[in-house]
């Protein structure tokens, strides 16, 4: 049997492997050199079909993960080492900004399917530990949706009230590598 696209495991054939991620302790995974960070996606596969997935990220001084959000999951970021400036954006009409400095120790919540982002506004490097409640939580960055994506140049132009051509030399940036 398949669940959410990953095969069931026998559970005659279960071992303690199945449960275990090693090698947390240092960077890696996916790097974002344009925005400074690595995403090191946590498998243990005694996790498919229980609704979470997990996640180590690193954020160099001034780097950021971009504003986005998961539309099928909530987030918990726990902050390893280091400080950084974390929040989220409330839902239409309010879009309410709630964001903190988080320091080793902190733990900060998102709600479902709100935007938020996470900069590394310190001068040293930060280290979080995420935990989404989804085991697909899906991905969407704001800036890539509107910039890098084939919506045309006047229908975002008109979305975020400027012309064309400030639309065309952002989008050239996100041409860039």
């Amino acid at each position: 049997m398949h669940e959410n696209g990953v095969a069931c495991k026998d559970p005659a054939a279960v071992v303690a492997e199945d449960f275990l991620f090693g090698g947390l302790d240092k960077p890696g995974g996916t790097t974002s050199k344009r925005f400074g960070f690595t995403a090191n996606q946590v498998q243990i596969p005694g996790l498919n079909t229980l609704g979470e997935s997990h996640v180590r990220l690193d954020v160099a001084p001034g780097g950021v993960f971009p504003v986005h959000y998961h539309p099928r999951a909530a987030e918990t970021a726990l902050v390893l080492e280091g400080s950084v400036y974390f929040g989220f954006v409330s839902s239409y009409p309010d879009n309410k900004l709630y964001a903190k400095v988080l320091r080793k120790g902190d733990v900060f919540a998102v709600p479902q399917g709100l935007v938020h982002f996470l900069y590394n506004n310190g001068t040293a490097p930060a280290t979080l530990y995420a935990s989404l409640s989804s085991q697909n939580p899906g991905l969407v960055l704001l800036g890539n949706s509107l910039f890098a994506g084939a919506l045309p140049d006047d229908l975002v132009a008109k979305t975020l009230l400027t012309d064309q051509h400030t639309v065309q030399t952002i989008k050239a940036n996100f041409r860039r590598p």
